[in-house]
């Protein structure tokens, strides 16, 4: 016995089972996905390799994302979080490009509270797999978290971006879209001492700069004394090093100092107790001095740069470091610069993360007391600031950085994703201090 069924119901069960398929699958009462994928052919496409971290082991994020993204992920708890920046709320659907190289697995997805499980399987090409959707409550920097539920393989799947689409993806969304390099190391960030022409000739800078706790993240360089040929600063080099930096860039531009010809070198002059001196590149190249130095959080140190012509054709920068346990000056190094004939010009501070896999951490510097000494010895207090940042943050690709004042002194902050951000050019004032160090230079080590 046949049942005779309208054409228009057979219709309708089609449309039913299509949008089934489609939809990947159904949510149960606790959010999580309990069919296979689908694949999603819409929507932005962020790429993991400028985008994304291990989440609390950032330095395995340099073994696992390469520039197609991330690669031999294996273990369990190891949490990939990738950011992008949204100016709106709303629906957010996510999916990846994937693929599953050997066994199905299981991972779970996360944005906020929000959660979903998503079985993959095993796919010799790249696919688009669509995982779930969400509800974005609050405009500014998302965090996407995969998480390797379980796998039969050795390995979850590769996967080369996050895609995004719905009312909280407009074509608006920030994110790093090309020089991973500069985008996962975050927007440096500066402050541009404005200065009078009425000092005159200035021989002198002094800075000071505290860390406060917590911000003494590794990869961090806070640069207290600028100058258009160098910079002097402290750095956070690993967990167990810190350093003090100072060096000057050679008057040959090139990233490989080998290159540099005999007469155009930076010259080393003298160097303090425990000081390396060599040569640096990839950023301009010249000569480099740094002392190992564990420096604390909430001390404030003191920076001292001189900056003299000697010669027609030469000038020598000098660096000194004051440590306020011991209440002394040490020197780090004087370096003679060719082609040059100048005092010093140019200053400014500025905070930098070199190490890319430490490029979701946020950190901070205070910056304070700031002078100027001319030829006559006279002191003139810096009290104003412009604040500027790298191209990372001109062209948009990050976003999280900050710049202004803490009570008495000046302070930068970047990289964390975070929301609060600095128009550039801004500029503030710190109120005066009035009182300037006070500063023996015949006794200063290293001058004659």
């Amino acid at each position: 016995m046949f049942i005779k069924i309208d054409y228009k119901v057979w219709i309708g069960v089609l449309v039913i089972i299509s949008l089934y398929a489609c939809s990947g699958g159904r949510e149960n009462k606790n959010g999580e996905f309990n069919e296979t994928y689908s694949k999603f052919d819409g929507g932005i496409n962020i790429p993991v390799a400028g985008n994304s971290w291990i989440v609390d082991e950032y330095q395995k994020s340099s073994d696992l994302i390469t520039k197609s993204g991330i690669n031999n992920w294996s273990c369990h708890e190891d949490t990939l979080r990738t950011f992008f920046h949204t100016p709106k709320t709303g629906v957010l659907r996510v999916g990846i490009r994937a693929k599953a190289v050997s066994e199905s697995s299981i991972m779970e997805i996360k944005l906020d509270d929000q959660k979903k499980n998503i079985s993959l399987e095993p796919s010799d090409d790249f696919q688009n797999i669509f995982l779930g959707q969400f509800d974005v409550t609050s405009r500014g920097y998302q965090e996407i978290d995969l998480y390797g539920v379980s796998k039969e393989g050795e390995c979850f799947p590769e996967i080369s971006h996050i895609i995004i689409d719905g009312e909280a993806a407009p074509e608006s969304v920030k994110f790093v879209k090309d020089d991973f390099y500069w985008g996962r190391r975050g927007p440096s960030v500066h402050l541009r001492y404005e200065v009078s022409e009425d000092i005159g000739k200035v021989e002198y800078f002094y800075n000071e700069i505290t860390v406060p706790e917590g911000n003494d993240v590794i990869g961090s360089y806070f640069m207290a004394n600028g100058f258009a040929h160098g910079y002097f600063g402290i750095q956070v080099n690993s967990q167990k090093e810190r350093r003090i930096l100072f060096s000057v860039w050679s008057p040959h531009k090139t990233d490989n100092p080998d290159e540099i010809p005999e007469d155009k070198r930076i010259v080393l002059l003298d160097k303090g107790e425990d000081v390396y001196a060599g040569k640096f590149g990839n950023e301009g190249s010249g000569g480099q001095s740094y002392k190992k130095f564990m420096w604390e959080t909430g001390k404030t140190y003191g920076f001292l740069l001189r900056g003299v012509p000697s010669g027609d054709t030469k000038t020598t920068y000098t660096a000194w470091f004051f440590d306020p346990k011991v209440e002394q000056w040490s020197l780090i190094a004087s370096f003679q610069r060719p082609e040059t004939n100048t005092y010093l010009t140019h200053f400014h501070s500025f905070l930098e993360n070199f190490i890319p896999d430490a490029g979701a951490l946020p950190r901070k510097g205070l910056f304070s007391n700031q002078w100027l000494i001319n030829t006559k010895g006279e002191w003139y207090e810096i009290s104003n600031a412009t604040f500027t940042a790298d191209a990372t943050a001109r062209k948009d690709a990050r976003l999280d950085y900050l710049g202004g004042t803490d009570n008495n002194s000046f302070f930068l902050k970047n990289c964390g994703f975070f929301d609060e951000r600095t128009n550039i050019g801004t500029s503030f004032s710190r109120p005066l201090k009035k009182v300037h160090p006070e500063i023996d230079f015949y006794q200063l080590p290293g001058v004659e």
